[in-house]
């Protein structure tokens, strides 16, 4: 399964098989490498001081992360000002607005956003908010908030974006938690076609209604002139909240200046960004991806981005592709859920359409599975896009471990090597670095510029989840594989390693597994306690449409996972699973999977959840001799 671009690979492989040596030397240039890459951003005053200061070891004091302090710059400015009056960019489309319904559209430029974040920005101040000030953002995939976002940095103000999908109570879980003086949100919008109430959602959060003010009323004669506030490198930026495995959703804090650095770096160098592309992130920007890869790293660059308000599904399965036909798209990035579920209607949709300007594709969120990636490369990409299967988290602001498209090459379901100016480790239990071909916990021994900073309003939580485990690392909380070549494959999250009979299992090498038969959509994997062997595994499958689950198919499912892996794998369990648990961003909730395998209905806080009905399915379907 090793597809190799057309780049000639000989001398990137030696460099690899020299990795511990020019790790080190690339180490020592950091400061000179991301300095340079600063030089094209406007900053008001400069740094004085080290460019990178950090500490990652709790045992020597507070952990820290600081990039350029001292220097003055406004985000909003480098990504509109700059691109409008210095590089001419005023005419050029930011945004093709494509909504739920085929045929609502907008064209929004670069000179029309600029106009529209000042003129909102003025709104806001008039509202009392100013540098420093948190403000909260729950809205649809409309070019208002964008336009709501980049007004906030304007003024120096915090946003922190709720995914329009959360209830009421999570909405108002995060507006307590970062102090928020003011929310931004639409009355509805549709999804597919689903109508969300936005608004009445946002009445259940107990306050005055009589506060309540209309976006277009407050717009009326508001200049379309605000001067942006100068902020330091290090000031607060945004909030995005994050859930853990147990306790609240965690407030992840990123600053102005490093943060922008590395989202407009990775996007640049990632997805081989040129100014004539037309690039599509099919995230939603209430999430971390779209908030690295929709609004701030593409606009850095003076790209144009489609900006997608419905479901690949709606109102058919092509919807994707005659998106990617109708605006040309050349660089494609989007979630191995979404390429999941095409995959189960074949490739006949994709085919109706061209999608002759395709040159880059790209994954997220989760590790591909081999099937699903070659499904992609073949029949979405034709064999000849090359795919950059990405690793990254909201913790760490943009790529950390990534291929460069036609530059590295490819295996598919790999993350490959890290980008530049991240160094990676993998850990075993007790803390001891692995050499060469390895498996274990996936940590990184120095910040970049995008790292997080702290968890908003409680450093101590910060330090704790991702540096006391093993002091002096950042630990991701991920399970990593590297093998012979030096490539790295994500193995998910480390409480998604089973132990069984003493044997470490991957849950994502025995989901790829099941995924391979021609009959399972969609698998995942949990862990069940075994009086003999500790753990056993305990599968969930989603059949592909027209298959009916029977005795005889579970043999064939037991039979693959034991061939692909070895009997250690056998499934113990095998669930139908019409649905399974996921959330508002498509990722499995394997933590709910978990208690229902055990028969726990304690399940904890599952606001997140986008379709809390499959939970009480899939307790009914138990296996019966899971007790």
């Amino acid at each position: 399964h090793k597809v190799r671009s057309s780049a000639p690979s000989r001398s990137f492989t030696t460099r690899r098989k020299k990795k511990k040596k020019n790790m080190c030397l690339f180490s020592s240039c950091v400061p000179e490498f991301w300095g340079d890459i600063a030089k094209d951003f406007f900053w008001k005053t400069k740094h004085a001081g080290q460019f990178l200061d950090y500490n990652f070891d709790v045992t020597k004091g507070e952990i820290f992360i600081k990039c350029m302090e001292g220097a003055s710059t406004n985000i909003c400015y480098n990504l509109l000002d700059r691109n409008v009056n210095e590089h001419k960019l005023g005419d050029k489309v930011a945004f093709y607005w494509e909504g739920n319904e085929p045929g609502d559209e907008l064209t929004v430029t670069y000179r029309e956003l600029l106009r529209r974040v000042c003129q909102f920005a003025n709104v806001l101040k008039s509202q009392g908010v100013k540098k420093g000030d948190r403000v909260s953002i729950y809205m649809p995939m409309v070019v208002e908030l964008v336009v709501a976002m980049l007004a906030c940095v304007r003024i120096g103000a915090v946003h922190s974006i709720v995914f329009a999908g959360f209830s009421a109570e999570s909405l108002c879980e995060r507006i307590m938690d970062s102090q928020c003086s003011l929310l931004i949100t639409a009355d509805g919008f549709y999804r597919g076609d689903k109508l969300i109430n936005l608004k009445l959602i946002a009445d259940e959060v107990p306050w005055n209604p009589e506060v309540d003010l209309c976006w277009f009323t407050l717009l009326c004669g508001v200049s379309d002139e605000c001067e942006p506030e100068w902020c330091d490198s290090e000031d607060p930026l945004f909030i995005l909240y994050t859930s853990g495995s147990t306790g609240k959703p965690k407030g992840v804090l990123h600053t102005v200046g490093g943060y922008m650095l590395y989202a407009a770096t990775t996007f640049k160098l990632v997805f081989d960004y040129q100014p004539d592309d037309v690039y599509w992130c099919t995230a939603d920007i209430g999430w971390i991806t779209g908030h690295s890869y929709i609004t701030y790293g593409p606009l850095a660059n003076g790209a144009t981005s489609v900006l997608f308000e419905g479901l690949p599904t709606y109102p058919d399965v092509s919807r994707m592709w005659e998106i990617v036909d109708k605006y040309h798209v050349s660089k494609f990035y989007t979630a191995p859920t979404a390429i999941r579920l095409l995959m189960k209607y074949g490739s006949e949709p994709v085919q109706k359409y061209k999608r002759q300007s395709l040159k880059v594709l790209g994954t997220v969120g989760e590790p591909i599975n081999p099937e699903a990636w070659q499904w992609y490369y073949t029949v979405v990409g034709e064999k000849r896009c090359p795919i950059v299967d990405t690793f990254w988290q909201t913790e760490t602001g943009g790529h950390v471990l990534t291929p460069l498209p036609a530059a590295t090459p490819m295996k598919p379901g790999s993350a490959t090597f890290p980008f530049f100016g991240v160094v990676p480790a993998i850990l075993n239990e007790s803390g001891e670095e692995l050499e060469g071909p390895s498996e274990g916990y996936l940590v990184f021994k120095q910040p970049w510029p995008g790292v997080m900073r702290t968890v908003y309003g409680n450093h101590q939580r910060f330090e704790t989840t991702y540096f006391r485990k093993f002091p002096g690392y950042y630990v991701t909380g991920d399970g990593c594989r590297r093998d012979e070549d030096g490539y790295y494959w994500i193995t998910g999250r480390i409480d998604d390693m089973l132990n069984v009979s003493g044997h470490l299992l991957s849950t994502a090498e025995v989901e790829s597994a099941l995924v391979e038969h021609e009959a399972v959509a969609e698998a995942a994997v949990v862990g069940r306690p075994h009086a003999v062997k500790g753990e056993s595994l305990y599968c969930f499958v989603t059949l592909t449409d027209g298959v009916t689950y029977s005795c005889s198919l579970e043999a064939e499912l037991k039979k693959q996972v034991r061939e692909k892996i070895g009997a250690i794998a056998t499934p113990d369990y095998i669930q139908n699973a019409p649905g399974l648990p996921k959330t508002r961003s498509g990722k499995i909730m394997r933590r709910v999977l978990r208690k229902i395998a055990r028969n726990d209905r304690d399940l904890g806080d599952v606001s997140t959840l986008a379709d809390s009905s499959v939970i009480e399915q899939l307790f009914q379907n138990r296996c019966c001799t899971a007790v």
